[in-house]
């Protein structure tokens, strides 16, 4: 998860230090200026509502450590949707509260908010009904397996009834190309899933839901949860061969308990279009894989605020190969995996929103 976190005093910089070294993932920290804090990688602002408007979509994440109206004023207009908006958490700046404030599930500002109250110390205020009265809600299973919810109406549908006492029935595609991961995942939560045919899909009764690839025609009270595509961005040296391409891929997706059959989508800089290793290893997956020029990959490092190695700038023109270029295959997603490096090979992965 990447993280974009917000201070305007000294005391809120302080603890945006913390913050940031506590957090899995990539974090970037955004200072009032004038204000002084021992991390030369912290961006300052004039201007808090023009920062925010930058980071808004670049980033899994928001963090603000300053009073919740302020927070609640500057997202306020770059609001879309629970499926797509990024998780917003609030801190006070003694450390002393932090609160889920937007997307506590399908976003992950819940479990953001258990993380960092449990490394620094401070009390998680919670208020979605579903985890204050300790249910599963199907958005966050469904955010924890990878899969989309909709419609979105039926979201609130079956949390509601969860939160009337009723069984929610939970089904998978028969014929879904790797359901024995979604059964599984379903199964860390002592979730039973029941294997249905095509035909057999208008005879689940509600309330209900079902993962499925397919669109079936909605129906009230059932929420379809449709696997999300996995896209791997790749940077490689020049000649190395589709073994090591293929161990760096397995090794990634290990990390996020996928398997490289599971890859949507591979995508690289184009000027490794011809890349003998890339090509045969997107061959053996059987998957396409699309290759981005440098003023595209320019334009989403500058986007989402990527960070950038010298040494490729100097190689290939850009300074980020793997995360730029699978961020450019979506029109919204969240990290999986930030860059990391296997030896000669570095990947990204993205699941798509």
């Amino acid at each position: 998860m990447r993280s974009a976190i917000f201070a305007v005093t000294e005391r809120g910089a302080g603890l945006a230090l913390r913050a940031a070294r506590v957090l899995d993932g990539e974090s970037r920290i955004f200072l009032k200026e004038g204000t002084n804090a021992s991390n030369n990688n912290a961006q300052h602002f004039k201007v808090l509502g023009e920062a925010v408007a930058e980071a808004f979509h670049g980033y899994d994440a928001l963090i603000f450590i300053m009073a919740t109206g302020i927070a609640v004023r500057m997202i306020a207009p770059h609001l879309a949707g629970k499926l797509s908006d990024p998780a917003v958490v609030v801190m006070d700046e003694t450390g002393q509260h932090v609160i889920s404030l937007l997307s506590g599930h399908i976003g992950g500002a819940n479990q953001l908010t258990r993380e960092l109250s449990e490394a620094l110390g401070a009390e998680a205020v919670i208020t979605t009904a579903t985890d204050v009265e300790r249910l599963l809600a199907v958005d966050v299973l469904a955010s924890e397996c990878a899969l989309r919810p909709w419609p979105k109406s039926e979201i609130k549908s079956l949390n509601s009834a969860l939160l009337e006492g009723k069984a929610i029935g939970y089904y998978i595609d028969y014929e879904l190309p790797g359901a024995e991961f979604y059964r599984k995942c379903f199964l860390k939560h002592k979730i039973a899933v029941i294997s249905v045919k095509e035909c057999e899909f208008d005879s689940i009764k509600a309330p209900a839901a079902l993962v499925t690839a397919r669109e079936p025609h909605p129906r009230g009270g059932i929420l379809y949860l449709t696997p999300r595509r996995l896209i791997a961005g790749i940077g490689c040296r020049r000649g190395v061969s589709s073994d090591t391409i293929m161990e760096a891929l397995t090794a990634a997706c290990h990390r996020i308990h996928r398997k490289p059959s599971d890859i949507s989508l591979l995508a690289s800089t184009d000027v490794k279009s011809d890349e003998e290793g890339l090509l045969q290893a997107a061959a053996s997956l059987g998957k396409s894989i699309r290759f981005w020029d440098a003023d595209s990959l320019q334009s989403i490092i500058e986007h989402y605020g990527l960070t950038e190695s010298d040494f490729v700038r100097n190689t290939i023109g850009v300074g980020n190969v793997c995360e730029a270029s699978a961020l450019a295959c979506v029109e919204k997603g969240r990290f999986a995996l930030t860059k990391a490096k296997f030896g000669p090979v570095t990947v990204a992965l993205i699941w798509e929103k």
